[in-house]
């Protein structure tokens, strides 16, 4: 050996951010689902192709030089075409320079949220079942989650019928430490749908504290049975205090894309945008000016209800000849079903285990609703998601039809 050589170390330890956190449910069922040939049900994402005119729009702004850093906030035109599509659909006037910004979709602009006004010590409520980069961005900020379960109903059989806002279970749980609470609606993984008395009882809540809430609206646009998306933008008092959070993603069918927007108040605006842009900056420039062109005609998302109304209308009346109990499905792309009567062996697993044995043995990927809480619970209710083409439906339907009962 030289005076200096030194072996070669092993990597060095240190103590982990997450020491609780693992892969997430949804890669873990993804990869089972791929490693059985089983339809994907469990992860939310289509299985069909956006507009062929978005394509065309985002592959023209790349010809014409849209190529480069946009501007930290967003591409002016998006944030303008942003600004409208809320007044149109909620009433709501957001100024596109100073309140509205574009981000790397749905669960950055959250994580962005959560950093710029949650400290060490604070608390952030969380409605449960709730998706699951809420709590690893409380955590990473140093605040405390505050967990609130839904209200699980049910019948006198035990069986799971509907989930409802515990209203005195959140209003016991704010404190003067309380800096921010989480809503999302249409709700995944459940699919219920805030109603408007829910966002006056809501406001009448935080009337005379200092919360903040972050509104989580990625399915704004899946609302049925000619039912409307109460956005927090549209409740003024709400929308004082209000991060509302959406995806194009979800809304164009084009999930790997990950942009997505807040729009806030300015003074929120100013403290999002200080975190904003050391942790992404901007966002992909091309496909910025491509949907700001293609949502130029609001039919690309007025319409979206009625098309995934008709895949929820007919993946229920498929699951309707199984043995699972369908609960309701108002909003969201995702339908969720309780197991316990199926009376076979399997009813008697576990959630987790339920959608393993669903995946290797039926072939069919489900999400266990289990997953979506940050203590151990159990309601032999999974997840599966609808956003598929009917010869997938049909597929996973015919291999759920076909299961022992």
């Amino acid at each position: 050996m030289t005076p200096f050589s030194t072996p070669v170390p092993s990597a060095p330890s240190f103590p982990s951010r997450l020491p609780a956190i693992g892969t997430t449910i949804f890669t873990v069922m993804s990869t089972l689902a791929a490693e059985n040939q089983a339809i994907n049900l469990g992860q939310g994402f289509p299985d069909f192709q956006c507009d062929p005119a978005l394509i065309e729009a985002v592959n023209q702004a790349m010809v014409t030089g849209h190529n480069q850093y946009p501007s930290m906030a967003g591409a002016l035109e998006l944030r303008h075409t942003i600004a409208k599509k809320i007044q149109l659909l909620y009433g709501a006037g957001y100024d596109p320079i100073s309140e509205i910004t574009v981000t790397a979709g749905a669960t950055q602009a959250i994580f962005t949220v959560v950093l710029s006004c949650v400290s060490p010590g604070d608390e952030v409520i969380v409605i449960e079942p709730a998706f699951d980069c809420y709590l690893p961005a409380i955590e990473l900020a140093g605040g405390k989650a505050i967990r609130v379960s839904l209200d699980v109903q049910r019948n006198s059989t035990g069986t799971v019928q509907s989930y409802a806002i515990a209203w005195d279970a959140l209003a016991n749980a704010i404190t003067p430490k309380t800096r921010l609470l989480l809503i999302n609606s249409p709700h995944n993984p459940t699919g219920m749908i805030w109603q408007q008395v829910d966002l006056d009882r809501l406001a009448h809540l935080l009337a005379n504290t200092n919360v903040l809430v972050c509104s989580d609206e990625v399915y704004e646009h899946m609302v049925f049975d000619g039912q409307q998306h109460r956005s927090a933008s549209s409740h003024a008092a709400l929308a004082a205090r209000s991060f509302v959070v959406s995806s194009f993603g979800k809304t164009l069918h084009v999930t790997g894309w990950k942009i997505g927007y807040v729009a806030a108040p300015a003074a929120l605006t100013a403290e999002f945008r200080k975190v904003h842009q050391f942790n992404v900056f901007s966002v992909n420039a091309p496909m910025q000016v491509g949907i700001a062109q293609y949502l130029a005609d609001p039919a690309s998302y007025v319409g979206l209800s009625a098309f995934y109304q008709a895949k929820r209308d007919y993946f229920r009346a498929g699951l309707a000849e199984t043995q699972f109990k369908l609960l309701p499905s108002p909003g969201s792309y995702f339908q969720c079903v309780d197991y316990s009567a199926l009376g076979i062996p399997q009813s008697e697993l576990s959630e987790a285990e339920f959608c393993r044995w669903l995946t290797c043995e039926v072939g069919v990927a489900a999400i266990p609703v289990s997953a979506f809480y940050g203590a151990a619970t159990d309601s032999k209710v999974i997840r599966f998601c609808f956003a598929k083409e009917e010869k997938t439906l049909e597929t996973a339907l015919s291999r759920l039809r076909a299961m022992p009962s």
